[in-house]
């Protein structure tokens, strides 16, 4: 029987690795630690053919494919938003066994190898999650202590960012301070997975990363352009990384004069709260 067993996930995990599909996920973050109302919500995909995985912002996606077309930068700042913090892309080679994370500061294409997994402590306790038959997973991981449940329906041993190594789909994680959670509310059978990968990377190992981005400081020379609509007081501001937002001008006038630029960078100012602790190695 259990040979029989085995014999049925295999053939169910070859079925599953010859498609594509596209996991989406709904994030919600705390940005600030301090400020229990700066909850953000936002949507990241995770696209996998079996072999590889590719962990990215939805819109950002959406947006940078419909820039690329038509190049129509006034379109782009009206379209959705999403975090600045998401900007990045998390590769998963399911042989190698390790996650590469792409960034973008200022203009420099940035890459990061991880080899560290989540060491998973897997729980006898069961629960239909979004309808999906699901078995929690513990684990301590970048500093945080994370609660998984997935479910072997999706025999892919991945999930959001970089939660892989259980016996099955992570349906939703969180940490236990619900500063991150991560929930799968869809699946798609795609085409094809995502391929927008950067080129011409600069490789960091992680705490020349850390480093980089803790010492990050915002200055009006960041900025590619801007586009102000005095009908809607509504100022477009693109990055120099490619970020592009629209930002209410009469917030920022309430900065008062000579201020302005101070309370630019605070608009357009990243997270405080990384679901890697600084001191989780």
């Amino acid at each position: 029987m259990k040979k029989i067993y085995i014999l049925l996930f295999l053939a169910l995990v070859c079925t599953v690795s010859a498609q594509n599909y596209r996991f989406v996920y709904e994030y919600k973050m705390k940005s600030d630690i301090e400020n229990e109302d700066s909850q953000v919500t936002d949507y990241m995909n995770l696209d996998s053919d079996g072999k590889k995985s590719y962990f990215y912002n939805a819109v950002k996606y959406e947006r940078d494919s419909i820039y690329q077309a038509d190049k129509d930068l006034k379109r782009l700042f009206k379209s959705k938003n999403y975090d600045r913090n998401l900007g990045y892309i998390i590769e998963k080679d399911y042989s190698k066994r390790e996650a590469n994370l792409y960034d973008k500061y200022k203009t420099a294409n940035l890459v990061v190898t991880d080899h560290e997994a989540p060491k998973w402590s897997v729980q006898k306790e069961f629960l239909k999650v979004n309808g999906i038959d699901c078995q929690k997973a513990v684990a301590q991981y970048k500093g945080r202590e994370w609660e998984a449940w997935f479910s072997k329906e999706y025999p892919i041993s991945d999930g959001p960012y970089k939660f892989n190594g259980l016996p099955g789909l992570v349906i939703r994680v969180k940490d236990m301070d619900n500063h991150h959670v991560f929930n799968m509310i869809q699946v798609k059978k795609v085409n094809s997975i995502f391929s927008f990968v950067p080129k011409n990377n600069k490789k960091m190992s992680d705490q020349e990363y850390r480093k980089l981005l803790k010492n990050e400081t915002f200055s009006p020379e960041d900025i590619e352009s801007i586009n102000i609509d005095g009908q809607t007081g509504k100022m477009g501001v693109q990055l120099k990384d490619g970020y592009a937002t629209q930002l209410d001008m009469a917030q920022i006038k309430k900065a008062g004069k000579g201020n302005e630029d101070a309370e630019l960078a605070r608009l357009l100012k990243k997270s405080n709260n990384p679901i890697e602790k600084e001191n989780s190695k």
